[in-house]
């Protein structure tokens, strides 16, 4: 493969479990928040309506979308899966950028994890910012595998 090309996508990866630790980040946050503040329905109808307006901030959206998703549950349900969602990313992105071998087959299982069950939610859902988050998610897996096998094979060198 051509040096420009692995360059390429080894900062592909490296922004997208950026990305990836960020929204981890907001997962955090808005766990926190919806434990003091229950989503209610005149949130859902807000969230809704900030939805359908047309193109926003992708994070925002992604959140507001989740939020959305889980309104129904309980707070304890809605914040603990937030927080615990959130951990796990920033874990995972954190070990990823120390670069710990044992976190890479730990995040292609996680997200791409995630991602199937998105997969299975779009059947109903048909939602553009879950079908986006879902094919973000699965490039994330593949340059993490693509990045694990690179690993290997230089850990293999030494």
């Amino acid at each position: 493969m051509l040096p420009a090309i692995k360059l390429f996508l080894h900062r592909s990866f490296q922004v997208g479990i950026s990305i990836k630790g960020f929204d981890g980040l907001l997962e955090v946050i808005g766990g926190i928040v919806v434990w003091f503040i229950t989503p209610t329905n005149g949130t859902v109808a807000a969230i809704s309506r900030y939805e359908q307006a047309g193109p926003h901030n992708f994070l925002v959206a992604h959140f507001f979308h989740t939020v959305h998703i889980l309104a129904n549950g309980d707070k304890f349900f809605v914040s603990s899966f937030l927080l615990s969602h959130g951990i796990v990313k920033i874990v995972l992105v954190v070990a990823l950028w120390f670069n710990r071998l044992w976190a890479y087959p730990l995040m292609i299982a996680v997200f791409g994890g995630f991602a199937i069950y998105q997969v299975y939610r779009l059947t109903y859902s048909h939602s553009s910012v879950l079908l986006a988050i879902t094919i973000f998610d699965f490039i994330v897996v593949w340059l993490t595998l693509r990045e694990y096998r690179e690993q290997l094979r230089l850990r293999a060198h030494r």
